[in-house]
């Protein structure tokens, strides 16, 4: 709680004071938390200040506040009902009523019809704004509790729509895709789809793919795609048009392919390819900025290509439960369910939902960097694919691996990446990569360790993978430094000392993980320079740390001389 405290209001933490002539009353108790639920979810905070000072909470019920009667108002006055957490806590002795919200898996208002919403000022502070009719549409397709494409279009029928686009859907149903498609007609298309009402009125994701653009652009105006060719700071092409969805697919696609510069390698007397970016990855990627966007939001699906890099971005968060920790192992959630099913009967995504792994498989295949969603934020979805960076001689490695046994999961790819960048990788760091547990990340280790690849050094949390000292040669790669004896080295007491200044103190297992080593090694090494003055050790045993010593004593030099 103190620590909430300290880092004042953000978008998941409200302080609300409950002092002077106008203390808060119950409305606005619950506003604030529907506020919450309607964003990421956090902490209330009654009987704080604006600056995190805590100054307490009046009793609420008499003498007393009854946590559970304050849970039970907010449960009673919002619709649908939220359920909250409700604490009293003492905090530099006074008391603090701390609420706990959960983000909604819908629209939450209050009972007076007020919607709120989290957001962030021009000035960086947070605040609670009215929610427009647009953003509780938005609100509910990221949440999972509408499909957007599924809404009805007024005054819209089949025959306003185009008989290209229907012939586009039907070949490249044939082609690549559900077959039956191809036999419809243009209505029991729709029907199929689920893009039809029974009474025969058109959705959104009819006209989002088999309307023309005049026709789009007049009955959902906050939708655009574009394109755009960029030479550094220079824009060289850029095209924006409210194009119907199976169209931008097509053009997109073709447009990035073609400007998407190539290197190859010789494997087995045969020429492999090493695109920048992989033909999945640029579909796929796509294929998800127009599936996944946020077509209350008025903002362009936009597709770049520069020198360095592909950036595609779409308006409209990730979706509640994925983020760019999850991405790879989060259960699939579209925001627009009907339209991804379309796409995926068009044969243009992959049918398992696992899209994005399969992205991130053949960018690593191909030698190259997976994509990048960093800059994403909760408005919007970014990812880039660079294009410099090539791993020749992983590339060549791992095809010559997947033409002699069975091709490396994404995991090991992943793995071999890391270590071909940084030379060495942990079990937390594999689980990190790959977004899994730490057994299933020792699994894939052990894997890699059977067929060859890597070796282990060193135990417990020290413990590290190599390539083996074979594959080190191959990528030419120094061979490792032994740490049998590191102890004996001055640089070595010096990266101590380093760490120790940086953090204050140093473990044993610090020390393990700091050299590769085993925690015995590390623990001699950190006694030696114990004895020598050069550390102070509080604790014992697994528990001991070491620091610098007191100011006034100072550690004799460090030389080669040990």
């Amino acid at each position: 709680m103190r620590r909430l405290l300290d880092g004042g209001e953000t978008f998941t933490v409200e302080f609300k004071s409950d002092q002077g002539d106008d203390p808060i009353n119950d409305t606005d108790v619950v506003e604030a938390v529907a506020c919450l639920a309607n964003g990421e979810g956090g902490f209330l905070f009654i009987g704080v200040s604006d600056d995190g000072t805590p100054h307490g909470a009046r009793p609420r019920h008499g003498p007393q506040t009854h946590p559970v009667r304050l849970q039970a108002l907010i449960a009673s006055r919002t619709e649908p009902s939220l359920e909250v957490a409700v604490e009293l806590v003492e905090i530099e002795e006074v008391e603090v009523i701390v609420i706990a919200v959960i983000p909604a898996n819908s629209v939450v208002g209050t009972l007076s019809g007020r919607y709120l919403r989290r957001a962030i000022d021009v000035h960086g502070r947070p605040q609670c704004l009215p929610m427009r009719p647009h953003e509780i549409v938005s609100r509910a397709g990221t949440v999972g509790a509408q499909d957007f494409s599924k809404v009805i279009v007024p005054e819209l029928e089949s025959g306003d729509l185009s008989e290209v686009e229907f012939a586009r859907m039907r070949e490249l149903a044939r082609v690549g895709g559900d077959d039956t498609l191809a036999q419809l007609s243009n209505e029991e298309m729709l029907k199929a789809l689920g893009f039809m009402a029974a009474d025969g009125r058109v959705c959104v994701g009819g006209l989002l793919l088999f309307g023309a653009e005049e026709l789009i652009a007049r009955h959902l105006p906050a939708y655009e795609a574009g394109f755009q060719e960029l030479d550094g700071l220079e824009v060289r092409t850029s095209e924006m048009a409210a194009l119907p969805l199976l169209r931008a697919m097509s053009e997109f696609s073709d447009r990035v392919l073609a400007r998407n510069p190539e290197d190859e390698i010789e494997v087995e007397l045969q020429r492999v390819a090493l695109p920048a970016f992989s033909r999945v990855a640029v579909r796929e990627l796509i294929a998800n900025a127009l599936v996944h966007r946020d077509y209350t939001a008025k903002a362009p699906t936009l597709v770049e290509v520069a020198s360095d890099a592909l950036t595609i971005s779409n308006p409209g968060g990730f979706p509640v439960g994925v983020t760019t920790a999850t991405l790879l192992t989060a259960p699939p959630q579209p925001r627009n369910p009907a339209l991804a099913d379309a796409f995926k009967r068009a044969g243009l995504v992959d049918r398992t939902s696992r899209g994005i792994n399969r992205v991130f498989e053949s960018q690593l295949t191909l030698g190259r960097p997976v994509p990048d969603y960093g800059r994403s934020t909760p408005s919007s979805v970014i990812v880039r694919v660079l294009s410099g960076s090539l791993d020749k001689e992983l590339a060549r490695f791992i095809a010559e691996v997947r033409r002699q046994e069975k091709a490396p999961s994404l995991e090991e790819l992943l793995v071999l990446h890391e270590i071909r960048n940084e030379g060495a990788i942990s079990a937390d760091r594999t689980a990190e990569l790959g977004h899994i547990g730490q057994p299933e990340a020792r699994i894939v280790l052990n894997r890699l360790i059977d067929k060859g690849i890597v070796e282990p050094q060193g135990s417990g949390r020290g413990r590290r993978y190599f390539l083996t000292p074979a594959l080190s040669h191959r990528f030419g790669q120094p061979p490792r430094r032994k740490t049998s004896r590191f102890h004996e080295s001055a640089d070595d007491r010096q990266r101590v000392l380093d760490f120790v200044r940086q953090h204050a103190s140093i473990s044993r297992s610090d020390a393990a993980e700091l050299f590769g080593t085993t925690p015995d090694r590390a623990s001699r090494l950190l006694r030696e320079m114990r004895n020598d003055g050069l550390l102070k050790m509080t604790g014992t045993r697994r528990g001991a740390r070491y620091t610098l010593p007191e100011k006034g004593l100072h550690p004799p030099p460090i030389t080669d001389s040990l």
